[in-house]
């Protein structure tokens, strides 16, 4: 019987552990497709279309030849004009004249373009052209976004779990390493002596068992003597089993008789767990100067990796970066020279995002705090005095 009900009892936590991992695993994997399935549309879009040479694009080679040719030798005289011509010439050129759409819009590129639309991000060095290719980035981001706050919500909740698990794990250890220190040999054994007598003195409300009971009566410790322990035991525990086994027996056989009430129960669960999304965010009470110093090292670590494949960028410009990234606000300043590399740093874009989302709510809760105390100050003060009037 040992041996039959642990491979079912291993069958069973199985199944818990997958309808529990279930929902997270379901909203990361929805927006991995989400993203390959936009990566395969405007590759196909943006990067098969033809290009066209505008009157934009013709003006601005006209002038480009121009300027080459009245460039002398001596240009001492001319050297500041010049300068400034060719500036104002340039910044009149777009990006997209001199990139070939395949190679701008391959399917890596077209994939980092995705993450930076459902993200918010948009640096703004890649976008689409053709007038198709706007109205389905339109239509992808209206879809895209939420999806990624979903994702940014559930994963929230697994950090903040994580985070306030192992703030409480600290703030125990330091309140045990701090007693310690402060407990010397002599106070520490009279307070054991008073807790000792503190709960020797507490009454237990929970219900005994039948040989806590026999225990504490001195007429059946008296009895014991005249049986034997072996047998009384064995009575004591088929009585425990008679009234404990035909509710589970009823049980089992409840369920192993109708799996519909089964499967009921196991997607009642999973339904549960949908709901409970956002709800460890909400609970979340850690110190806003932790997670800021959680930001700093885990931007610092991604600034210390990134300039190993980006060598246009030192350890100052990736950490402004990554910072730029993380918090949505992409201006596009710092361009990348393998996007495709940046992409399997994807994972560390969402939990960076989850961090930075983490403190921006705690800096939320914390400034509603402030406005309260704010205003019930300055309605104290304005509230009127209360007169008394004589009789």
């Amino acid at each position: 019987m040992a041996s039959t009900s642990q491979p079912l009892r291993g069958k069973t936590a199985c199944k818990k552990l997958f309808w529990a991992v279930f929902p997270h695993a379901c909203f990361i994997l929805s927006l991995v497709i989400y993203a390959f399935l936009g990566a395969l549309m405007f590759s196909h879009i943006e990067g098969n279309r033809e290009v066209e040479f505008s009157e934009d694009y013709r003006k601005f080679l006209q002038n480009l030849t121009y300027l080459a040719r009245s460039l002398s030798d001596n240009m001492t005289e001319n050297e500041v004009k010049f300068k400034e011509e060719i500036r104002n010439l340039l910044n009149t050129a777009e990006q997209d004249w001199f990139v070939n759409p395949k190679e701008k819009w391959s399917f890596f590129g077209s994939l980092f373009f995705c993450c930076t639309v459902f993200t918010t991000v948009g640096y703004g060095n890649t976008y689409p052209v053709t007038r198709t290719g706007k109205y389905l980035c339109m239509l992808y981001a209206l879809f895209g976004i939420p999806l990624m706050f979903l994702v940014l919500t559930d994963m929230g909740d697994i950090l903040a779990t994580v985070l306030s698990k192992s703030y409480n794990e600290f703030r125990k250890l330091q309140s045990k390493i701090l007693a310690s220190k402060l407990c010397s040999g002599s106070t520490c054994n009279k307070r054991n002596e008073l807790k000792s007598r503190a709960q020797s003195k507490i009454v237990i409300n929970e219900p005994l068992s039948i040989m806590e009971v026999l225990k504490s009566q001195q007429s059946v410790k008296r009895r014991l003597i005249k049986y034997r322990n072996v047998e009384l035991f064995e009575m004591l525990i088929a009585r425990e089993n008679e009234h404990t086994k035909p509710t589970r027996n009823k049980s089992i056989e409840r369920w192993s008789s109708c799996p519909e009430l089964a499967r009921g129960k196991t997607m009642s669960r999973v339904i549960e767990n949908f709901d409970k999304i956002g709800k460890e965010l909400e609970k979340l009470d850690v110190p806003i100067v932790l997670m800021v110093l959680v930001i700093f090292v885990y931007i610092s670590c991604a600034a210390a990796l990134l300039p190993k494949w980006e060598t246009n960028l030192d350890f100052q410009e990736a950490f402004y970066f990554c910072f730029i990234t993380l918090t949505t606000i992409g201006f596009g300043d710092t361009q990348l020279e393998h996007p495709k590399f940046f992409l399997f740093f994807s994972l560390y874009i969402i939990i960076g995002m989850e961090i930075v989302f983490i403190a921006f709510k705690l800096g939320q809760d914390r400034l509603i705090v402030l406005y309260k105390k704010v205003i019930s100050f300055c309605a104290e003060k304005k509230m009127p005095s209360k007169k008394i009037y004589p009789k």
